[in-house]
């Protein structure tokens, strides 16, 4: 009887409330290093972390650390132990309980696509907002052909997406070697017989075929021209490149944020690639026109997305705005960039392994590698 009286929360609904701003409170039961590590967060959420262990009593002790006012969301790693919790707030006399379907799992693995905006020849770009793992993935549409960049495992996602458009999926390509996620584009390029591109300084240990993408290239998609022109700009990894579509935006990949700037150092090489890095940011980007609306490849908080859902700057508000665009002298640069860096991303050297080909992990253990935050920024926390 208890469990009809509650209800489960899909990760689509949950990302909906998020960006709506409504109210809702989240008892996240999982232990405290995996709470502390990752969570739930955003809009007008609250959220409290009572470990699942702490109630296989019974919740009686922490009711009064639960509203009775607002939904409620129980959150854990897969969802069993966040139905056997909510079942027992019911039975405590709770109503407005929910629990998240699929856990923590599927909070990571959610897709929001969100239109970025229409293009001069008359096709779209659409971002997909990865919102529990801050990645994002892009869409160029024209003319009954898509073009994917820096696309995320969850292929399927994208080629329903492009089935929905009418459009045949023709080009993926990967602004670099990621290393925080497994990057779905080779998978979605031999599935749909499309080209997949890679940096070729990037792809030095790959074991697969790939087309190189370099400086000067233009990619039409469809039959109008949009153009997809790349540009070379190393720092967060040596072949890093990012992408100007359309001459309106600039996909910067984990160069440049909206808050921060990339971090050098998933590869080992921090002191080596920070002058790269910053020749891109204070250099290369400073030569492109200011317009350029920016398109990262991830974001650190729910903050940075826009009341559309959106993750977008115009390029010279990021040079007002973003503290990694204002340091004064290389030396400061240097010591601020590599004095800041985050905790590396979970199994992010198996990731990279991943991404070229030298690992084949199967789908649970790609899930497994992939949980916890991207932390690809300088300044995320």
């Amino acid at each position: 009887m208890t469990s009809r009286t509650m209800q489960p929360m899909t990760a689509q609904q949950l990302t909906k409330k998020i960006l709506a701003s409504e109210e809702l409170f989240i008892l996240d039961v999982r232990n405290e290093e995996d709470y502390g590590n990752w969570k739930i967060e955003g809009g007008k959420t609250e959220i409290v972390n009572i470990p699942y262990f702490d109630l296989l009593e019974g919740v009686d002790e922490a009711l009064d650390r639960i509203p009775n006012d607002k939904d409620v969301l129980v959150v854990c790693a897969k969802e069993g132990s966040s139905i056997f919790v909510a079942e027992q707030l019911v039975e405590a006399g709770r109503s407005r309980i929910h629990y998240l379907q699929g856990g923590m799992r599927a909070w990571s693995e959610h897709l929001e696509p969100v239109k970025i905006g229409d293009l001069r020849g008359g096709g779209e770009l659409y971002q997909f907002v990865r919102i529990g793992k801050g990645c994002l993935s892009y869409m160029v549409l024209s003319s009954g052909e898509a073009a994917m960049i820096d696309t995320l495992r969850m292929t399927d996602v994208f080629e329903q997406f492009a089935r929905e458009k009418g459009a045949k999926i023709v080009h993926t390509l990967d602004t670099h070697l990621h290393a925080d996620h497994i990057s779905g584009g080779r998978t979605l390029a031999v599935q749909n017989g499309a080209t997949y591109w890679l940096p070729a300084k990037d792809a030095e240990e790959v074991t697969f075929d790939y087309a190189p993408l370099e400086e000067g290239q233009e990619m039409r998609v469809g039959n109008s021209c949009i153009r997809i022109q790349p540009v070379y700009s190393p720092g967060h990894t040596i072949g890093s490149t990012s992408l100007i579509v359309d001459d309106q935006y600039l996909l910067s990949g984990d160069i440049l944020f909206v808050a921060s700037i990339g971090r050098p150092d998933l590869a080992g090489k921090a002191e080596d690639w920070v002058t790269d890095l910053r020749t891109t940011l204070y250099e290369t980007y400073r030569s492109l026109s200011e317009n350029l609306i920016v398109l990262p490849a991830h974001f650190g908080q729910t903050g940075e997305l826009d009341e559309d859902g959106r993750v977008a700057a115009r390029l010279g508000d990021l040079y007002a705005s973003n503290p990694g665009l204002r340091i004064g002298s290389e030396t400061e640069f240097r010591a601020e960039v590599t004095g800041n860096l985050p905790p590396q991303p979970n199994a992010y050297q198996e990731i990279r392994h991943t991404n070229m080909g030298l690992l084949m992990p199967d789908c649970e253990e790609q899930r497994e590698m992939e949980l916890g935050p991207n932390r690809c920024a300088v300044h995320d926390k």
